[in-house]
């Protein structure tokens, strides 16, 4: 049976499993639908067409679902989509879409989302990322699985994060972040390989190799960018870590940061 405290509002429309907790003073909208074993706080706005997966862990004082805060949005009805298993803490705020790309918000799974982050309109977050506290993605950034974000970062509209990447504390992201990289500083610049990151994650030390040597093209040696893609594919298209970088590079439209 749901378990709902008497003071949560919640909308009889709204679509929630039997197992889900709602905490005191929550209100929760009409459009909105909750999966099983997902635990909401005290405290939260939980509204629009929003969708939330299994077994997520909402804490205390959450805005999730409202408007985008894009003055050309002209009242669509546009989703956030949430996936299972992510843990948001205090004072998080996820915007729904807007038409200009999908209409639609996205997180993934897994994900440990700390307090005071905000996901703007039509982000895409994938899954097993670390947000750390007052992380602020802009519009339609993209952020791959794995990636961590350092503390009081801003990333700047229709940036994407490869997998993998890591940003440092306190960032200025106004150009993509190649996967597998530590960004780091002000300005901000490529630092090294995340590899301590890639050896949690169990990679071989061959894939580590072949991830030092596309830094080594990319960054530190005096290719340009499309001299450095043409020495990536030698290595061979066919390698997943290589295919990763340069379906990245191709879909980059704001440069690297280098």
């Amino acid at each position: 049976m749901t378990r709902i405290h008497p003071t949560a509002l919640v909308d009889p429309a709204a679509e929630l499993d039997d197992s889900v907790q709602v905490g005191a003073y929550t209100i929760i909208g009409p459009q909105v639908r909750i999966g099983a074993g997902t635990v909401i706080g005290p405290h939260c706005v939980i509204e629009g067409r929003t969708s939330i997966g299994r077994d997520n862990r909402f804490y205390q004082f959450g805005s999730i679902g409202a408007m985008p805060q894009d003055m050309s949005h002209g009242g669509e009805i546009t989703e956030l989509v949430i996936g299972d298993r992510n843990t948001v803490r205090e004072f998080c705020t996820f915007n729904t879409g807007t038409f200009k790309e999908q209409g639609v918000t996205r997180v993934g799974d897994d994900n440990w989302i700390m307090a005071y982050v905000h996901l703007a309109h039509d982000v895409r977050l994938g899954s097993h990322t670390v947000l750390a506290n007052n992380v602020t993605l802009a519009g339609h950034v993209h952020v791959g699985d794995w990636a961590v974000i350092g503390g009081l970062t801003g990333v700047h509209q229709w940036v994407h994060v490869g997998a993998h990447a890591m940003i440092g504390f306190q960032g200025h992201v106004a150009q993509d972040v190649a996967p597998f990289m530590t960004v780091d500083g002000n300005p901000l610049a490529v630092r090294a390989v995340n590899l301590t990151g890639l050896k949690r994650r169990g990679f071989s030390d061959d894939r580590q190799r072949q991830i030092r040597q596309m830094h080594k093209l990319l960054f530190r040696g005096s290719l340009t960018l499309e001299q450095a893609r043409t020495e990536i594919e030698a290595l061979g298209t066919d390698e997943p870590d290589v295919r990763t970088m340069l379906d990245f590079l191709a879909a980059s439209t704001r440069g690297l940061v280098r």
